[in-house]
């Protein structure tokens, strides 16, 4: 015979209601945050980068052969320095140009100056010079001629391969000496002794002092103090650099121009001054 089952009396005591857990936690405020910040810098680089966003959608661009979200700044720069001197630099790397189809860059800003690399260390030629630098003078471009330095190459010997390849003219600019590279063998105040051999050597030569050119961080760390009178030319092509400084007499702002009879990308500058300005620093 079975065994009777107990009936278990349960509480009846009613329960409490249990509150409901604020779901907007410390998580939820973060992405508020993010939100926020993500729009706020939306606005601000509208704002910042008007004209370029304007460019980059309009007809104009969606015609041309090849353009990139870096043409927003590029334009941009270039907007806002309308009073300043647009020019251009190249190498062999750009091959044959076709120069009498460079003129402006997206058909608004004129290009008046050309940099044209001359030589390289203590032998080096660049293979396009003669013919770059000859039609740049005969499609009436400023020209400038300049020399790559290797660190660890005697610095007299390339200042005489500069020299031997190069002949400035009237309305020239200054020979250029082109430092982007560290020593590998010799500390940095070797490098600096080299650096000014060269232009010692160049300056007595033509009888002007050299242009400096150098990236941004490589120059003021290493050359500023012990070249402080020299015209510079900066390379610096951050995004968010929107405007010449004062202490820079040309500025390397991008590279990746597009100019016409070019089929490359292409170093584009700015001379921080106007055009008679920019004649006082030519050869006389």
């Amino acid at each position: 015979m079975a065994t009777p089952r107990k009936t278990i009396r349960r509480n009846s005591t009613p329960r409490k209601p249990v509150k409901k857990k604020n779901t907007f936690t410390i998580h939820h405020v973060k992405w508020v945050v993010v939100a926020v910040v993500f729009v706020g810098l939306g606005i601000w680089f509208g704002i910042t980068f008007k004209d370029g966003i304007k460019y980059f959608f309009s007809e104009e661009r969606k015609n041309a052969a090849e353009t990139t979200v870096f043409d927003i700044r590029n334009v941009e720069v270039l907007k806002r320095h309308t009073d300043k001197v647009f020019g251009f630099d190249i190498s062999h790397y750009q091959g044959k140009i076709l120069w009498e189809q460079v003129d402006m860059i997206n058909k608004e800003f004129p290009l008046e100056y050309v940099f044209i690399r001359a030589t390289m260390g203590k032998d080096g030629i660049d293979t396009a010079f003669l013919r770059n630098w000859r039609s740049a003078r005969a499609n009436n471009f400023i020209r400038g001629a300049y020399h790559y330095y290797r660190p660890n190459e005697n610095s007299v010997e390339q200042a005489e391969n500069f020299i031997r390849n190069v002949k400035l003219a009237e309305g020239d600019f200054p020979p250029v000496l082109d430092v982007e590279e560290l020593p590998k063998n010799q500390p940095m105040d070797s490098l600096i002794k080299g650096l000014k051999r060269w232009i010692d050597v160049v300056e007595r030569h033509y009888g002007v002092k050299p242009i400096l050119y150098s990236g941004e961080h490589y120059y003021n760390r290493n050359l500023q103090q012990a070249f402080p009178d020299h015209i510079i030319w900066i390379a610096n092509y951050n995004f968010f650099v929107e405007n010449i400084k004062p202490e820079w007499h040309f500025w390397q702002f991008t590279e990746k121009g597009i100019v016409p009879g070019i089929e490359t990308k292409v170093d584009v500058n700015i001379y921080n001054g106007n055009r008679n300005e920019l004649r006082k620093i030519l050869i006389q």
